[in-house]
């Protein structure tokens, strides 16, 4: 007799360090929607451990936005209460001490004739041998493993493949300030908290080969992993805070419909709605959605 899978967890993980605009209020859709489509239970997440940016009033004005739009969690997390668990899975991994700064790594890549030149500068392994300025605060580096590590993603099928040395470099854990990086604390978080599936914005699809090797580092199981079109404006570009995206507490507390605001969200992607529909209405939509996907079998914990 098989066993029955595992419930689906899912999140959405905000950084409080504005408002959400409708972007982000898009994806927070679609993960709520995929997370409510399959049965499962969905968290709230708040990444926080940027604290130079953080804002003290946005974790209660995304509450307040989420729940406008009859977007309910079931559990919520807060990164910086965390940090005893980030600082026992470095411990677990082989890393070192790096001094070098941001620009004087981009000057070891361009004196480098051999080294890669993608869409990302890749640490050459400056300070592998020891710290080059041993007086300044410095960084953890993981002193990532000699494999190629692919993701595949569930919902567009993509399968992205990179060799870690030259393709992504022995990466930051934790920053000279003593902040955990993005990286490690969303593998941990995700892992501790049961997430079988993450469904985050496209631009974050690139990272996920590293996420996975730190997975594999730390024997933790890999979630399923879909990747959403970014919404943009309309000059084709990325709708984010610092390029003025309309806030979405603004819509809120200028008496704007959630009917319409959700309507808007839903038109984005392609599907014919009314002018007013709520949250519920609009699980149909992703169930046909998913219904076109082949989907990996959901990991075991």
């Amino acid at each position: 007799m098989n066993a029955s899978p595992p419930p689906v967890v899912g999140r959405f993980a905000p950084s409080p360090t504005g408002a959400l605009h409708l972007g982000n209020a898009r994806t927070a859709l679609l993960a709520w929607l995929h997370s409510r489509a399959l049965g499962g239970r969905h968290l709230l997440r708040f990444e926080d451990l940027d604290t130079g940016r953080v804002r003290d009033w946005a974790f209660d004005a995304t509450r307040r936005d989420l729940e406008w739009l009859g977007l309910g969690w079931d559990a919520e997390f807060t990164q910086s209460e965390r940090l005893d668990v980030y600082a026992e899975a470095v411990a677990r991994l082989s890393t070192y001490p790096c001094t070098c700064t941001r620009r004087e790594v981009l000057a070891a890549i361009q004196a480098s004739a051999g080294a890669p030149h993608g869409e990302e500068p890749v640490y050459p392994g400056t300070c592998r041998a020891g710290s080059v300025n041993p007086e300044r605060p410095a960084a953890l580096r993981w002193r990532v493993p000699g494999e190629t590590v692919c993701a595949h993603d569930a919902l567009t099928g993509e399968t992205l493949c990179q060799y870690l040395p030259t393709e992504v470099g022995d990466f930051v854990l934790r920053r000279n300030d003593g902040a955990y990086a993005y990286h490690l604390a969303v593998v941990v978080d995700d892992a501790a908290m049961g997430v079988t599936d993450v469904l985050r914005g496209a631009d974050l699809w690139p990272a996920t080969p590293r996420q996975i090797a730190l997975q594999r580092a730390l024997e933790f199981p890999t979630p399923r992993y879909l990747h959403v079109p970014l919404m943009t404006d309309f000059r084709g570009e990325r709708l984010a805070k610092r390029g003025g995206a309309p806030p979405l507490m603004a819509l809120r507390e200028g008496g704007e419909e959630t009917g319409r605001v959700l309507s808007t969200l839903a038109r984005s992607l392609g599907w014919e709605v009314p002018d007013d529909v709520s949250a519920g209405e609009l699980l149909p939509f992703w169930k046909a959605e998913l219904a076109t996907v082949q989907f990996p079998t959901i990991p075991q914990t």
